[in-house]
């Protein structure tokens, strides 16, 4: 028998790097049901574009530094101010500078696991501390197929991403009694300028940020752990689990999976990408630099 299917209208959701890409789709899906939307973002033009956008009166737009865990607690704070206490909160925003990891500085490395990493712990400990005392919510966080199979090339990325998928399973299972539901969002390659100059692998497609949108959508109406997008990349991810080292690491190799960041390294259609990526340094890192 089907499970019920929850309704989103006039649900309270908080939406991370909201300005663009799967951020900007999960909104406009979200309103589109009747939901209530923050648009939060580090770049505010841009979160007001989508917010106008969206044609609705129960949009908002709203600056957020998610690695500035103060600026991140006000944000929260300024969401049910305006709009009411927060439903759900997807924790969405990200960057993937990709390089070798000799190559990495410093700055790099950092900023990925503030933003990717420390961003998520936060912001979900804080919906915690709203939602547990109410008995009601759901945490929505944004992994990567990277997070369960790792790529050359992007060795802080998928540590960040292994980080937010053990710590959204270990979540869950502190919370399921206190009625907050988790879960993790592991897309494949997704046609952003995140992804810019990477290749899909074969056998799992590329996908939209429309097709996350409808995905997060479907979790928050019928909460699941785990969704992958497209769903073949879970039968990857659960059938290379099975398998041995050596086989599980050709099937990889032969899928184009093992190249598909090394392969993008020295790729022109990465650069602005990377330029913008380079900006997202943590807030203590800004403010040293003044």
């Amino acid at each position: 028998m089907a499970r019920h299917s929850r309704s989103l209208s006039g649900k309270v959701v908080a939406v991370t790097g909201g300005g663009r890409g799967i951020g900007a789709a999960t909104a406009a899906a979200l309103a589109r049901r009747g939901a209530k939307v923050a648009v939060g973002d580090l770049d505010l033009a841009q979160a007001e574009k989508v917010a106008a956008e969206l044609g609705s009166d129960a949009a908002i737009a709203l600056q957020l530094d998610v690695t500035d865990h103060a600026d991140f607690t006000t944000f929260l704070d300024r969401v049910e101010s305006d709009l009411g206490p927060i439903d759900v909160l997807v924790n969405n925003a990200g960057i993937m500078p990709i390089a070798l990891i000799e190559d990495e500085s410093d700055h790099t490395t950092a900023s990925q696991l503030a933003v990717n990493l420390h961003a998520v712990i936060h912001g979900s400990r804080e919906a915690v501390r709203r939602m547990k005392p109410r008995r009601s919510g759901h945490i929505v966080n944004l992994a990567s197929g990277a997070g369960k199979i790792p790529v050359g090339g992007g060795a802080t990325y998928c540590a960040t991403k292994f980080g937010v998928a053990g710590f959204t399973e270990a979540l869950r299972m502190e919370v399921r009694e206190a009625g907050i539901d988790v879960s993790g969002i592991f897309p494949a390659i997704v046609r952003t300028e995140l992804a810019a100059g990477l290749r899909g692998t074969r056998g799992v497609r590329a996908v939209t940020p429309d097709d996350v949108a409808e995905a997060i959508v479907e979790v928050l109406q019928r909460p699941r752990p785990e969704v992958y997008v497209p769903k073949a990349l879970g039968v990857s991810v659960r059938y290379g689990g099975l398998m041995p080292r050596r086989m599980g690491e050709w099937v990889n190799r032969k899928m184009g999976g093992e190249r598909m960041f090394l392969d993008a390294l020295n790729s022109a259609e990465r650069k602005n990408y990377e330029a913008r990526a380079a900006a997202s340094a943590p807030a203590a890192e800004r403010e040293d630099a003044r």
